[in-house]
């Protein structure tokens, strides 16, 4: 943060980039390239289906491309949480209507969890991957009603789950503030996300060609067959396209309506030193998520530093300036009521980052046009889904088949999606509803 004259300057820079380092820059797409396969974003779901093309076409060539520098985008900016274990919803719980399909949904998280997993140990990526689990705490304990019938859903479907109140609960997070919460383990997990990010893009194998800040306008048909997408500088022929650009489809030319875009914000702490750190009970990194979809999400990283992420809006344009200026004191306010001796000194990186969501809060995933697949809303869990959908697009646009991405195509109901600006409006009011719902969990 800077001051320029009584007006403070804030930067927008994600703490996780910061920490993880940049790879060498990827070339900008000069003239026409040529490819069996042309995979179209740069995050977990992209670098996840290139992986899995080179492993399943070792002999063809096979192109990522990114509008900006790959593994920084919305995958590189999320809070890290591997999810395998949803909170149970009031309608997923024993004997209602959803029940059976919170466990078909469970069984995906399960594997999507463990695709991070293998990624992680057979690539060797370095990326403070934790499965000790995290937090479903509340503030209020009302909205974490029914307590008893989550944590026993949870066990059912595999999960290692604990009902903490009180001084159990405070002891374990280093803070009074949450008063009721689901320590949910045995597959949730914690990452850094651009450790994560940038050791998929570092290790991509030799017949992988990268092309970064190179945005693709449009996508045409060739007369001979194959397809052509195109940007300012030149143009990539492939046989078969995976688009894997989250809920910015229209952008590479193609039209979309079930996925929208979600505008997060968040700040990163410094390391807290010693006496803070007693301050917390010399506390295991943790992480919570709020019962409410607008509630505040923390994490203690392993290196002591405190995360928070208290704001979601619909935008579709980066928040800067005063706003973002806005939003940092939002999360200081945050941090300070559940750690009262937090300073705005403490605060050492403000960013933003999107997430594709959809209405039903369930995927668009297939065959979006001939030779062209895409994979998008993630809805909030995209370290563990978007490796999962990168990898089972990728077998599908190969032909091949399983359980798993029949069980994946079978929950791929997104949902239509009003015309603009009808939804824009509708979408406004309903985030505002959900800010006023989770006004005790901000």
């Amino acid at each position: 943060m800077a001051r320029r004259g009584d007006i403070i300057l804030v930067k927008n820079i994600c703490g996780w980039i910061a920490q993880a380092g940049v790879s060498p820059p990827g070339a900008i797409l000069t003239g026409t390239q040529k490819a069996d396969w042309l995979v179209i974003g740069g995050g977990f779901t992209g670098l996840s289906a290139a992986h899995t093309l080179a492993e399943l076409h070792p002999q063809s060539r096979i192109i990522v491309v990114d509008r900006q520098r790959a593994a920084q985008g919305a995958s590189a900016r999320n809070s890290g949480f591997v999810v395998a274990y949803e909170r149970p919803a009031a309608d997923e719980l024993p004997g209602r209507q959803r029940h059976a399909q919170y466990h078909a949904a469970t069984a995906i998280g399960k594997a999507a969890c463990a695709e991070v997993g293998r990624r992680v140990t057979k690539l060797g990526i370095a990326c403070d991957l934790s499965d000790a689990g995290y937090f479903f705490a509340v503030h209020d304990p009302a909205k974490l009603a029914e307590a008893d019938i989550q944590v026993q859903t949870l066990r059912e479907a595999g999960a290692s789950a604990e009902l903490l109140e009180g001084h159990a609960l405070s002891q374990r997070l280093g803070t009074p503030f949450y008063k009721a919460g689901i320590w949910c383990r045995g597959g949730n997990g914690l990452l850094q996300p651009a450790k994560y990010a940038k050791g998929l893009l570092d290790t991509l194998p030799e017949n992988v060609s990268l092309y970064e800040n190179t945005e693709i306008t449009g996508l045409d048909y060739l007369s001979g067959g194959g397809i052509r997408a195109r940007s300012v500088g030149g143009d990539i022929e492939a046989k078969q396209v995976l688009a894997c650009v989250g809920a910015f489809l229209p952008r590479i030319g193609l039209a979309d309506s079930t996925v929208f875009p979600l505008e997060l914000s968040a700040s990163l702490s410094r390391p807290l030193n010693d006496d803070e750190y007693l301050r917390l009970g010399r506390a295991a990194p943790w992480g919570v998520l709020s019962t409410r979809p607008a509630g505040a999400t923390l994490r203690l990283t392993p290196d002591r530093r405190l995360l928070i992420r208290n704001t979601v809006e619909y935008r579709r344009h980066d928040l800067a300036g005063p706003s973002l200026v806005a939003r940092r004191t939002r999360h200081l306010r945050g941090l300070q009521r559940r750690f009262p001796w937090i300073t705005d000194e403490h605060l050492q990186f403000t960013w933003t980052g999107h997430l594709s969501a959809t209405r039903s809060g369930e995927p668009r995933f297939g065959k979006l046009a001939e030779g062209v697949y895409s994979a998008a809303g993630c809805n909030g869990s995209g370290v563990a889904r978007g490796t999962l959908w990168g990898r089972l697009l990728a077998e599908m646009a190969s032909g091949g088949q399983s359980a798993l991405l029949t069980s994946v195509l079978g929950n791929a109901n997104p949902g239509w999606l009003p015309p603009r600006p009808f939804f824009d409006i509708g979408a406004s009011i309903r985030l505002r509803y959900e800010a006023h719902q989770a006004r005790t969990e901000s």
